[in-house]
């Protein structure tokens, strides 16, 4: 085996760990903004502390599609890192970038329409439920980013 060959299960290993650290990322960075955004509304209303948290939450989902992404790639090449080709670990690569570079960047957009959306609460609590379908749209890519990502994986044989 020369050496470039030996890459294969480390270029798996990196694309099951893009998936979880770059969408994990992200949702730290979404939630931190819905976070600061909602302990300004809590300062001054405490009794709306539930709802501006459920909207702060709302970017934390992206992590979790890329925690679900790394555990299938990793479980995929689990038994047999030293035997993925090359050509094997350029796929999962591929395939785990859809939810790694998705899911970083909708997780900040999210976080930056659940601030909004707290806003909304603030100014108006009843419509705070407009912001949420706001968020959702949102979510919405991240979960199209979580399936290409699922299909491609299951579309690998090793």
């Amino acid at each position: 085996m020369s050496f470039f060959e030996s890459f294969g299960g480390a270029l798996a290993l990196l694309g099951a760990a893009l998936a979880a650290a770059l969408a994990c990322v992200g949702s730290a960075k979404g939630t931190g903004i819905a976070g600061e955004a909602g302990a300004g509304l809590v300062a001054e209303e405490p009794g709306k502390s539930g709802k501006a948290l459920v909207l702060q939450v709302i970017p934390g989902t992206q992590g979790l599609y890329g925690f679900v992404i790394f555990f299938l790639a990793f479980n995929k090449v689990s038994g047999s890192i030293t035997a993925i080709t090359v050509q094997q670990g350029l796929q999962i690569v591929s395939a785990c970038l859809p939810i790694a570079l998705g899911g970083l960047l909708s997780a900040i957009a999210q976080g930056k329409v659940a601030a909004a959306s707290i806003n909304i609460l603030a100014k108006k609590p009843d419509d705070w439920t407009k912001g949420m379908i706001m968020c959702v749209i949102v979510e919405f890519y991240a979960i199209l980013c979580l399936l290409a990502s699922f299909l491609m994986l299951g579309a690998i044989n090793i």
